[in-house]
């Protein structure tokens, strides 16, 4: 599969008269009492891969000071615990909100609270949207993942190693083939498109096809690149692109956007707020003129 090709494909040439509803109505539930960055740099990350809308459902006291961070993402107070992480008595709010959106992404800085686990897990096994999972969002499904096969709407999981062997049991794979052949053998199992992440990540999907990304370095391994990657896919899917492209697609962008950022900045001093900046720059290199508008 030509990646690029693929990209150009189904995000080159947005119509003339398009609006923000067609791009992608996306809520990503992160962030806690101190790890708020997730859910900034999960938001932006989607709005700088052509989401149309995103609100970002976030314990209710995180709000005001999260405020004079966004401009472009919207927010949803939700009832919280006495730890400042997301109560599970946001369940119906959160329900009665997904109505009208195209994509949940649920995961980054959650926390493992107990209560909070106990919301993520009510909210994807209900869920009918499609959805990208990560960090604390894989961490809630351990113990409880065959219910991944009851899911009723499309998923992606993004796990790296440890957490994929905590969700998933057995032991971390040691070579490039071995992470191929667990992702693919779970991916299978479970209907679920994984996005097994590390040096040369690995996407999977429900239905054997394997991609092996080549873009990235080990700048990149720094807090919150996750979260940019969450953000990333979600976009993705929120413009239609079907499951396994969009994790492919995502993977590919925010290792190219770690790229250009490593000559720029070098390795040693990448952070994850560089990939925001350097993803508008990633998507120029990959769509190039395909990206004009169309009459």
């Amino acid at each position: 599969m030509e990646i690029r090709k693929e990209i150009q494909k189904y995000l080159g040439r947005r119509p003339l008269r398009a609006h923000k509803g067609d791009f992608g109505r996306i809520l990503i539930l992160a962030g806690s009492r101190g790890m708020s960055g997730a859910c900034f740099l999960a938001s932006m990350a989607a709005l700088r891969s052509g989401a149309g809308l995103v609100t970002v459902g976030v314990p209710k006291s995180l709000v005001p000071s999260l405020a004079r961070r966004f401009t472009e993402a919207m927010m949803l107070p939700l009832p919280e615990t006495e730890k400042g992480t997301v109560s599970e008595r946001a369940h119906q709010t959160i329900q009665d909100f997904l109505k009208k959106q195209d994509v949940l992404a649920i995961g980054p800085g959650l926390s493992a609270h107990s209560s909070t686990r106990r919301l993520v897990r009510q909210t994807i096994l209900q869920s009918k949207k499609r959805m990208v999972i990560d960090a604390d969002g894989l961490n809630a499904l351990a113990g409880v993942v065959k219910s991944l096969k009851k899911l009723k709407a499309p998923v992606i999981l993004t796990p790296h190693a440890g957490e994929f062997v905590r969700l998933f049991g057995g032991k971390v794979p040691k070579s490039d083939r071995e992470r191929c052949r667990i992702a693919s053998r779970t991916a299978r199992k479970f209907g679920v498109t994984i996005v097994l992440k590390g040096y040369r990540t690995v996407v999977a999907s429900p239905n054997g096809k394997v991609y092996v990304n080549r873009t990235g370095n080990p700048g990149m391994a720094t807090g919150g690149s996750g979260d940019v990657l969450t953000g990333v896919i979600a976009a993705m899917l929120g413009q239609k692109v079907e499951p396994y492209l969009a994790a492919c697609s995502g993977v590919y962008i925010h290792g190219l956007a770690g790229d250009l950022m490593a000559k720029e900045k070098g390795q040693v001093s990448l952070v994850a707020g560089d990939l925001l900046s350097a993803l508008p720059n990633a998507f120029k290199r990959v769509l190039g003129r395909a990206g004009s508008t169309r009459k």
